[in-house]
């Protein structure tokens, strides 16, 4: 091969190399209050993962110029060379995505308010998948911010771009949802997203649900659309099983779009229509816990979106969606995977305390306060927040400065246990 485009490729193989020097460890980069620190397992996980993919880099450098220098690259042509080299600088980017995903997820580790603020939701939402300690090790959880009405997450043990396997669960919170106890349907929903995907819950539901399908019967299209929609169900049933009406006063939050969008039904979104994801969410938390107030909030929702203007096509659906309900929620909560080692769904996510008129016993009496719900676990303190102000005992203003303080109480708390940890 010419020398000139020896030199060349030399040249960029050692600028990877050298952009890949300037790459620094999280723990030296990002500036941030101690309550807003990462949980120590979680920032552990980050930074083995970036370790490795900055090594298997320098290792492939390293190879490549051997190859081109000094082995069999010297008589190969350029455009052979050249090709070793894009793939060479393919995976470098694939590496560099990785780092791209949890700098999106540290930066705002600096911000006034919001830092602490994550790292309080980043303690709720490891009590929310904490279940029996035998049946799963839970990851660790990271939060951040972003853009949008909907929240994600990217699981762990998933794939990253650069092909290692993710050490952390990373969820993304819209912003427009901070902060109020709404903010904890969402984080709880993509919470129990990574919790079914540990219990195997999706595999050992949809063969039950696709032989339904099959029967031939009149709502057999109803039993398809459950089976299709299910993985975005059993993330909704953890959700109100771990915080009750707070959930669903949530979706009320979320779902609240023009009706054309709530009563649109596709075959290929795995979500659940809007108006008939509400109207299941009560059926779920009745199932769960049972109440009226399930009952007043499915029928105030009939009253903000009446079908009454709707396709007769839509509606024959949208009947036999409500025809069936029953019975997919009666197999849902009453499934026993093996996973659960015998127990169901019910058994295994229902929290005694998320009774509606347990929680009731934690305002009445007594106003609502941080010190009070700190005596609590996360999850039945958003259950709380969310219960008094269905019953009307707490204002909106209240609710967020009550939720800003148990957040930054949870920080500091997890930030203080750390530091005894350590030192």
């Amino acid at each position: 091969m010419d020398s000139a485009a020896t030199t060349i490729l030399s040249q960029e193989a050692r600028a990877l190399s050298a952009r890949l020097a300037g790459m620094r460890p999280f723990g030296l980069l990002e500036p941030m209050v101690p309550a807003a620190a990462l949980a120590p397992s979680a920032l552990l996980g980050i930074e083995r993962s970036q370790a490795e993919g900055y090594e298997e880099i320098r290792a492939r450098v390293s190879a490549f110029l051997e190859w081109l220098e000094e082995g069999p690259g010297q008589d190969v042509t350029p455009s052979e060379a050249q090709r070793r080299f894009a793939l060479l600088r393919m995976r470098f980017n694939a590496v560099l995505s990785d780092y791209e995903i949890f700098s999106a997820a540290l930066t705002q580790r600096s911000e006034r308010d919001h830092g602490v603020w994550l790292a309080g939701l980043e303690v709720a939402a490891t009590d929310a998948l904490a279940i029996n300690p035998g049946w799963y090790a839970a990851p660790p959880l990271i939060c951040y911010l972003d853009r949008g009405f909907g929240a994600a997450i990217r699981r762990a043990r998933t794939r990253l771009p650069g092909g290692r396997e993710n050490p952390v669960a990373i969820v993304r919170i819209p912003r427009e949802r901070m902060i109020g106890c709404g903010i904890a349907s969402s984080l709880v929903h993509e919470v129990g997203h990574q919790g079914a995907a540990l219990l195997d819950l999706v595999p050992s539901l949809q063969p039950l649900l696709t032989e339904l399908a099959r029967t031939g019967g009149p709502d057999d299209g109803a039993w398809h659309l459950w089976g299709r929609w299910i993985s975005e169900i059993v993330a909704d049933l953890w959700s109100v099983a771990r915080l009750g009406v707070t959930s669903t006063l949530g979706l009320i939050g979320v779902m609240s779009l023009p009706r054309a969008f709530v009563f649109r039904i596709s075959t290929t979104d795995p979500h659940p229509a809007p108006w008939i994801r509400l109207k299941l969410s009560c059926a779920m938390g009745d199932a769960l816990y049972p109440h009226p107030q399930w009952l007043q909030i499915s029928r105030t929702w009939d009253r903000l979106y009446p079908q009454e203007g709707e396709s007769s096509s839509r509606r024959i659906v949208l009947e036999s969606l409500l025809r069936t309900m029953p019975a997919f929620v009666k197999l849902l909560v009453g499934h026993r995977p093996a996973s659960l080692r015998g127990l169901s769904l019910h058994q295994a996510l229902a929290l005694p305390e998320i009774q509606p008129r347990e929680l009731a016993r934690l305002y009445r009496g007594s106003p609502l306060t941080r010190d009070l719900l700190a005596r609590t676990r996360p999850s039945t303190a958003f259950a709380a927040v969310g219960q008094a102000r269905l019953e009307g005992v707490i204002t909106p203003a209240r609710e967020s400065q009550l939720i800003a303080e148990l957040l930054e109480y949870w920080a500091l708390r997890r930030s203080l246990a750390s530091s005894i940890q350590t030192g």
